[in-house]
């Protein structure tokens, strides 16, 4: 594992400057993960269906369904057999019955990556005293806003985000963007949409390399990074869902369907064209007098080829419940 985290520095800083370059395609990726076990069991496919404190992440509209005046929720998920940290938490507040205002905290590192750069000394020498160890991180901040602007059934909502990545003292990253998003209702039939980054969220980038440092750059063949900005371009994120009540009202039934549309080039998802890629998605809710709860998904779908160069369609399925 701790071969893993010291190949991790070198692919931190060099990837960073692949950004001069080239717009990066997955950009502030970590914001897409998703959070809940609601969500992630449904397949993501939450946008018209939300309505508590993960609203601010999901869809800021759905904030105004919150039942609650106060609510709060964490959560904390590894990746990479621990190696990578994933910390969420979040917190609503009704202002009153046509507004409320949500905060989002997420923060997705790697901890503890050895910084083998000055391993050697001047004088040809192994000193094993001379490895420090850093942190590479990824931080949002959403501050979230809703209400309700008079026209039955429909919730408006947006977030400001504020974007802080650091790789130890090396490099850093501000980002600002914005999210807005929307809630419509008719009858037991559910609507939402999601943008994303809708005016593209910019990362600026700065570096502290010490001279030992960039010297090592240079004699590993690598190009010292330079001060750049990283554009993160918008997504649009669209739900569609309906609700059922069943055997007097007993028992509950959810279904939506999702879809993700980016606009940054071509990606391995079922409609792949350039520059948009749609990437569909399906979750299903059954509950039972709204305490037991059984949630199903599948999304994640892909084209792609075996080792005998064969297509195929892959996917992922997501299950959970909730007593």
């Amino acid at each position: 594992m701790k071969k893993l985290k010291g190949l991790l520095f070198v692919a931190c800083i060099c990837a960073f400057n692949l950004v001069n370059a080239q717009a990066p395609k997955y950009s502030d990726e970590f914001l897409d993960i998703g959070v809940s076990a609601r969500a992630l069991a449904m397949g993501n496919s939450v946008v018209a269906s939300t309505d508590d404190v993960t609203s601010g992440y999901w869809n800021p509209a759905g904030l105004l369904n919150v039942q609650s005046n106060l609510e709060f929720s964490l959560m904390h998920a590894e990746y990479f057999a621990g190696i990578a940290k994933y910390d969420y938490g979040a917190i609503s507040y009704k202002i009153d019955s046509n507004s409320a205002f949500g905060f989002t905290a997420i923060r997705f590192g790697v901890d503890d990556i050895p910084n083998t750069t000055q391993l050697i000394d001047a004088n040809g020498n192994v000193d094993y005293n001379n490895i420090t160890s850093f942190s590479a991180a990824d931080y949002g901040f959403l501050f979230s806003y809703a209400r309700k602007i008079g026209i039955p059934g429909l919730d408006l909502g947006a977030n400001v985000k504020i974007i802080r990545r650091v790789v130890g003292d090396f490099a850093g990253a501000w980002g600002f963007g914005f999210d807005i998003g929307a809630q419509y209702k008719y009858k037991e039939w559910l609507f939402g949409a999601v943008a994303r980054d809708v005016t593209s969220t910019f990362n600026a980038w700065s570096y502290n390399l010490s001279s030992e440092m960039q010297q090592v750059f240079q004699e590993t063949g690598n190009a010292i990074p330079s001060d750049n900005l990283e554009v993160t371009l918008p997504r649009l994120l669209l739900g569609a869902g309906r609700k059922f009540k069943l055997f007097h009202d007993n028992v509950s039934l959810l279904g939506e369907l999702g879809t993700d549309i980016t606009f940054d080039g071509k990606r391995n998802t079922v409609i792949s064209t350039n520059p948009v890629s749609v990437d569909p998605h399906a979750g299903i809710e059954i509950g039972y007098k709204g305490f037991i709860f059984l949630r199903g998904g599948i999304g994640n779908i892909q084209n792609s080829t075996d080792v005998a160069g064969n297509s195929l369609t892959t996917a992922r399925f997501w299950c959970g419940h909730k007593n």
